[in-house]
């Protein structure tokens, strides 16, 4: 990886990152700062989410300051210059699933375009 693509990727996971920061997700406008005007996501329970559905649960408190999003298995390719593929897999208390992201380059820094989670049976990885 050259180190051009090396960056984007570590600004992508950075912003995944904090997506998954507990304070961050309690705080609408700084969610909106990290997402695509665009955004979709087909969240792990199958329901399809977009912008606005997101920002009003936001600070419903999906990821607990005391139990934060175990990340494992994180691996971050650049697709296309400023387009960003992440895969990791998260526990969320006990909630297990792989989860994909696309990040895309604005004028404004990096924002999730599109992500998606696969739940995973606790028994099966």
């Amino acid at each position: 990886m050259t180190g051009e693509n090396e960056r984007a990727v570590q600004a992508a996971v950075d912003a995944e990152f904090r997506l998954l920061d507990p304070e961050v997700r309690a705080s609408p406008s700084r969610v909106s700062e990290l997402l695509d005007p665009e955004f979709t996501e087909f969240g792990a329970s199958g329901r399809r989410w977009d912008v606005k559905s997101i920002l009003a649960v936001t600070s419903g408190g999906t990821v607990s300051p005391e139990s934060p999003v175990q990340v494992s298995e994180l691996s971050g390719v650049v697709l296309a210059p400023d387009v960003v593929h992440l895969t990791y897999f998260a526990d969320n208390q006990g909630r297990r699933a792989w989860r994909s992201s696309l990040w895309r380059r604005t004028e404004t820094g990096w924002r999730m375009y599109f992500h998606q989670a696969t739940p995973v049976a606790s028994e099966v990885e």
